[in-house]
């Protein structure tokens, strides 16, 4: 039984496949890891948020028992002693504190969720190249294995530019120069 002779651009057409697959494999699980890390900041910004509004929450009922006991000073009977003048003034001045102390509490959980919404942004912007990378790298590696099993370059040659835009896909999840 004669053996088929073996064209040699195939052995370049099963190399340059193998490329596009291990590439479409990094990109997917880059992209996965991306995502992941997306997701993550996300839920992290989020918590933040809450802390944010409870802190906020917290001052303001501070803010409104200070409001409170100014107006209650304010009201206080002519008879009133100078204790009793001091005791209101020490509770407006602590409550005024506290209400303080959760306005500079909420500029430092602020700060936390942006620099954490960033991180998610700057995920998803990664991300997204490395889901183009595996959409033309498998089409490129599709059209490859057509070519080889019907055995015409032609079509091979079809497949370079979809695998090239993908390479270009897959180093800009890296590098995002575009």
């Amino acid at each position: 039984m004669a053996e088929e002779k073996k064209e040699p651009w195939l052995n370049y057409l099963a190399l340059c496949t193998v490329i596009l697959a291990v590439c479409a494999t990094l990109s997917t699980f880059k992209g996965g890891g991306y995502s992941t890390r997306s997701v993550i900041a996300q839920s992290q910004a989020s918590d933040q948020w809450a802390y944010y509004q409870a802190k906020g929450i917290k001052g303001n009922l501070y803010e409104m028992e200070r409001d409170r006991l100014q107006f209650e000073l304010d009201n206080l009977p002519a008879g009133a002693t100078a204790a009793q003048r001091q005791r209101y003034q020490a509770a407006i001045e602590q409550a005024a504190g506290r209400a303080e102390r959760y306005g500079a509490e909420r500029k430092q959980i602020e700060k936390t969720a942006r620099a954490l919404e960033d991180e998610r942004n700057l995920a998803q912007r990664q991300g997204k190249p490395f889901g183009m990378a595996v959409i033309f790298l498998q089409v490129a590696i599709l059209v490859s294995s057509i070519a080889g099993l019907f055995k015409r370059r032609r079509v091979w040659y079809a497949a370079l530019p979809i695998g090239a835009l993908g390479l270009l896909y897959f180093a800009d999840g890296f590098f995002l120069f575009f």
